[in-house]
């Protein structure tokens, strides 16, 4: 999947981050993370946006995510939404299933 444009998702209420994606033009993945529980989480929360990210096949983007204590699950989620608005694709892969 290709970045195309600048996308956000999510919101910066408790326990939830918000995403925001643009294109990085083949220059690798740059992530910018500011969280409450950087401390504490702050690789673990790296970790699961990269992985989102591959799991997207994305190899070129810049992300900037404000975290206020999300979940794993949160995260993927946002990243992937942040991810296919960016994207402009409409084959969503939500796990294994193309909807």
């Amino acid at each position: 999947m290709e970045i195309q444009q600048t996308a956000v998702a999510g919101t910066m209420e408790s326990s939830d981050i918000m995403v925001t994606i643009s294109p990085n033009d083949g220059k690798g993945m740059e992530i910018d993370l500011d969280s409450t529980v950087e401390k504490q989480y702050g690789k673990a929360i790296r970790k699961t946006i990269e992985d989102t990210l591959k799991e997207l096949e994305i190899c070129h983007a810049r992300v900037r995510a404000v975290d206020k204590g999300a979940l794993d699950c949160a995260i993927q989620a946002r990243v992937k939404a942040a991810a296919y608005r960016a994207s402009g694709e409409q084959a969503y892969r939500w796990g294994d299933a193309v909807k």
